[in-house]
C-alpha cells in the first residue's frame, strides 16, 4: 500500500513455535507442561492450572514431585517416573495426585523426554488428564457388576446359570450347586442336557428348549430334572437368550428351581378337595338313596301284605296261588333290594354284638365252598387270637359274601382268593392316608387275581348301582352295601386294585374289646295268640290299611289314625289299648314325637315303632322296639309277641 511501511514476514520458525505455544496454553481439558533435566516445571498451560489449581507463577521452579501423595514421594516413585521415561522412551499410568488444595484426583499421566538434535536431553513434556469422573462411573459400574454378580452368587433357592449359543455351561451360581449337587468345576463347559432324563434326551428336549427360547424369546416349562446322584426333581425352568446391542445371540440365561414339594402339596391339596367332593357326593347320594328305599319299602309293606292275606284267602290248589308266589318273591327281592341301599346310605338298622372275626369267618366255609366253585382255591388266614369286634353278624357276614363273590367273578378262569384278618394299630400318621381314627382295628381283607381295575372305575366303585359286570349280572350295590356297613361301624372299606394285578378289598373295623357274646335265646310268642286292642298310626292309607288288615287277620281289635294328633285323640277316647303300632315318616308329628306324647300320658303302654329309615333323633324314642319295613305278617306277630313278652 502506498505510503505504508512494508511489514516484515516473522520467520517460519518463529511463525510454528508462536502457533504451537498458544495452542498448548488453549488446552483446559490436559494439564501440559514441561519440566528441566531436574524435573523442576519451566512451563505451564490453563489445562494445568484447571486441573491442579496452580497458577504459573505459584508453580515454575518447583519439583513436580509437588503433585504426588506423600506416601509416593517417600518411595521415590518421582524419581522413577523420570528413570522410566529415560530408559523406554516413555512413562504412562494411571495413579492418585494431589492438587493445590490438598485434594486428590485420580490422574492419566504420559511423561516423555525431550531431546535436541544433538541427542541431548532438554527435559521432559508431561500431561496429565483428570479421570476423576471417569473413573468414579467405572468404580460405580464394577460395584455395580460386583454386586449383581454377588446377588446371582448367593441366591440359594433358584440354580442361575448362564450358557453359551451351543448350550454349554459358563456360569454356575450357589442355587445350582444346591439344587443340583454339581460343584462349578464339575459342571462349566457341559451342555445342560446333563440335566434332562435320559428319555427327554432321546425326545430332543434339550435342542427344542434353545430353539423355542430363540425363536419365541423365552422357553418356560414344568418337568423332571436329573440331579448328580441320579434322583429326579420336578423343576420349573425358564430359558431366555442374551444378545448384545446389535441383537447377535451371546448365549441363554436359564434359572431353574426346584418345585417338588410345592407339587406335592398342590397334589395333596387336590387329593383333599377330590376326597370331599367325593364324600359330599356320597353323602348326597346316600341321601337320595334313603329315601328312595324308605318309600319303596312302605310301598312294599303294602304289596307283601296285601299277597299274604289274599293267599291265605285262597283255597288249596287255586290256580292263581303260583301267581301270588311269583308276585310274593319278587317283592321280597324288592326288600333285599332297598336293605342294599339303605346299607350304603348307612340307614340300616343294626343289631351290634361282641363277636370274633376268626369264627364268623370259619362259620361261612361251607358257604364260601358252594357259592366260589371248583374253579377257585379258597384260602382263610384269620387268628383265633383277634380281639372282638362290635358288629351286626348278620350283616357282615353279608359283607364278606359280597366281597367274595366279587372276586370270584373278578377270575372267570379261576385263582385263588385269600380271606385274611390281622389287628392293626392306626397311628396319628396313618389315620390321614387310611381315613380312620387313631385306635386298633382288624383289617378283614379278600384278595383276588383277578383282571383288576383301572382309576377311573375303582374310583366309582362304591358307588350305588354302578356296575361293571353286564346289564342283568349285577345290581352295582354290592360294594356300595360294604362301604356303608364299614362307616356305619365305625370304620371304613378300602380298595385297592391295578389293572391285570388284581383287586384288595379291606374292610377296616374297630376294635370293642371284652369277651365275644353268645347270641341270646329267642323270646316265646306267647302272646301272638291272644286278642289285643291295637291302635294303628300311619299317614299312608295303603300301609294304614294293609297293617290293619294284617292285625285283624291276626285276631287282634284295630283302630286306625292317619297322624300322630288323630293317634293322641283315639287314645284319648279309646277305654283300653294294649299297644300302639305306630310308622315313623309322618308329617307334623313323627312317630318318635308320638312315642314321647304317649309316655308322658301312658308311660305303660307298649309301642311298636314301624318303619324304612334306622336313623332316628337320639333320645328315650330310640329305644322303642322297632319293625323294619317292609314286613310279612309273620315278622308283625313275632315283634307283638317280643313287646309284649318284654312288659311282663
Amino acid at each position: 500500500m502506498p505510503g505504508s511501511p512494508e511489514a516484515t514476514p516473522l520467520p517460519r520458525e518463529q511463525i510454528d513455535a508462536s502457533s504451537f505455544r498458544l495452542l498448548v496454553e488453549g488446552v483446559r481439558d490436559y494439564a501440559i507442561y514441561m519440566l528441566d533435566p531436574q524435573g523442576r516445571v519451566v512451563s505451564w498451560n490453563r489445562g494445568a492450572e484447571r486441573i491442579k489449581g496452580y497458577e504459573a507463577g505459584e508453580i515454575i521452579g518447583s519439583h513436580f514431585s509437588r503433585f504426588y501423595r506423600e506416601e509416593d514421594r517417600a518411595e521415590g516413585l518421582p524419581a522413577r517416573t523420570l528413570a522410566t521415561a529415560l530408559a523406554e522412551g516413555r512413562f504412562e499410568a494411571e495413579a492418585w495426585r494431589v492438587r493445590k488444595d490438598g485434594t486428590r484426583f485420580w490422574a492419566h499421566v504420559v511423561i516423555d523426554p525431550i531431546r535436541d538434535a544433538s541427542g541431548t536431553l532438554r527435559g521432559f513434556a508431561k500431561i496429565t488428564r483428570d479421570l476423576t469422573e471417569r473413573r468414579a462411573t467405572e468404580e460405580a459400574l464394577r460395584r455395580s457388576q460386583e454386586e449383581f454378580r454377588l446377588l446371582v452368587e448367593s441366591v440359594t433357592d433358584y440354580g442361575i446359570c448362564k450358557l453359551d449359543p451351543e448350550g454349554r455351561v459358563t456360569t454356575w451360581n450357589a442355587g445350582a450347586r444346591r439344587i443340583k449337587g454339581y460343584e462349578p468345576g464339575e459342571i462349566l463347559g457341559r451342555h445342560f442336557s446333563t440335566f434332562y432324563t435320559e428319555e427327554d434326551r432321546a425326545a430332543g428336549e434339550p435342542q427344542r428348549a434353545l430353539e423355542t427360547a430363540v425363536r419365541e424369546g423365552r422357553f418356560e416349562k414344568e418337568a423332571w430334572r436329573v440331579r448328580k446322584d441320579g434322583t429326579r426333581f420336578w423343576a420349573s425352568i425358564v430359558i431366555d437368550p442374551v444378545r448384545d446391542a446389535d441383537g447377535t445371540l451371546l448365549g441363554f440365561a436359564k434359572v431353574t428351581r426346584d418345585i417338588t414339594e410345592r407339587r406335592e402339596a398342590q397334589r395333596e391339596l387336590e387329593r383333599a378337595r377330590e376326597a370331599l367332593f367325593q364324600s359330599q357326593k356320597m353323602e348326597a347320594i346316600g341321601q337320595l338313596t334313603g329315601g328312595v328305599a324308605h318309600d319303596f319299602n312302605n310301598l312294599l309293606t303294602a304289596v307283601i301284605g296285601s299277597l299274604e292275606l289274599v293267599r291265605k284267602r285262597l283255597p288249596a290248589g287255586d290256580r292263581n296261588l303260583a301267581l301270588i308266589d311269583n308276585a310274593m318273591q319278587a317283592a321280597r327281592r324288592g326288600g333285599a333290594l332297598t336293605q342294599r341301599m339303605l346299607a350304603f346310605a348307612r340307614r340300616q338298622q343294626l343289631d351290634p354284638e361282641l363277636a370274633s372275626v376268626a369264627a364268623l369267618v370259619d362259620g361261612m366255609k361251607s358257604l364260601f365252598d358252594h357259592t366260589l366253585g371248583p374253579a377257585i382255591v379258597l384260602d382263610i388266614d384269620c387268628p383265633a387270637t383277634l380281639s372282638p369286634v362290635r358288629v351286626d353278624t348278620n350283616q357282615v357276614e353279608m359283607a364278606l359274601l359280597n366281597l367274595v363273590v366279587n372276586a370270584r367273578d373278578a377270575m372267570p378262569r379261576g385263582g385263588v382268593v385269600a380271606v385274611s384278618a390281622r389287628e392293626i394299630v392306626v397311628t396319628a400318621a396313618m389315620a390321614a392316608s387310611l381315613s380312620l381314627g387313631e385306635g386298633r382295628y382288624v383289617r378283614l381283607q379278600v384278595k383276588d387275581q383277578g383282571h383288576g381295575m383301572d382309576a377311573a372305575t375303582l374310583a366309582r366303585a362304591t358307588e350305588p348301582f354302578f356296575t361293571t359286570k353286564g346289564v342283568g349280572k349285577g345290581t352295582g350295590l354290592g360294594l356300595s352295601m360294604v362301604h356303608g356297613l364299614a362307616e356305619q361301624l365305625g370304620g371304613r372299606l378300602q380298595l385297592e386294585s391295578r389293572e391285570g394285578q388284581g383287586t384288595t378289598a379291606s374292610l377296616w373295623i374297630p376294635v370293642a374289646g371284652g369277651e365275644a357274646e353268645a347270641p341270646a335265646a329267642p323270646v316265646p310268642a306267647t302272646d301272638a295268640a291272644r286278642s289285643l286292642a291295637i291302635l294303628a298310626v300311619d299317614d299312608d292309607a295303603l300301609i294304614l290299611v294293609n297293617t290293619a288288615a294284617m292285625l285283624e287277620d291276626l285276631g287282634h281289635e284295630v283302630t286306625i289314625a292317619y297322624s300322630g294328633r288323630e293317634a293322641l285323640a283315639a287314645l284319648a277316647s279309646m277305654p283300653h289299648v294294649d299297644l300302639v303300632v305306630t310308622d315313623h315318616a309322618m308329617p307334623g308329628m313323627t312317630g318318635t314325637q308320638l312315642v314321647e306324647a304317649i309316655r308322658r300320658t301312658h308311660p305303660a303302654l307298649p309301642v311298636l315303632l314301624a318303619t324304612g329309615y334306622a336313623e332316628l333323633p337320639n333320645g328315650e324314642s330310640t329305644k322303642v322296639p322297632r319293625l323294619n319295613k317292609p314286613f310279612l305278617q309273620a315278622h308283625l306277630a313275632r315283634a307283638i309277641a317280643d313287646v309284649m313278652q318284654a312288659q311282663r
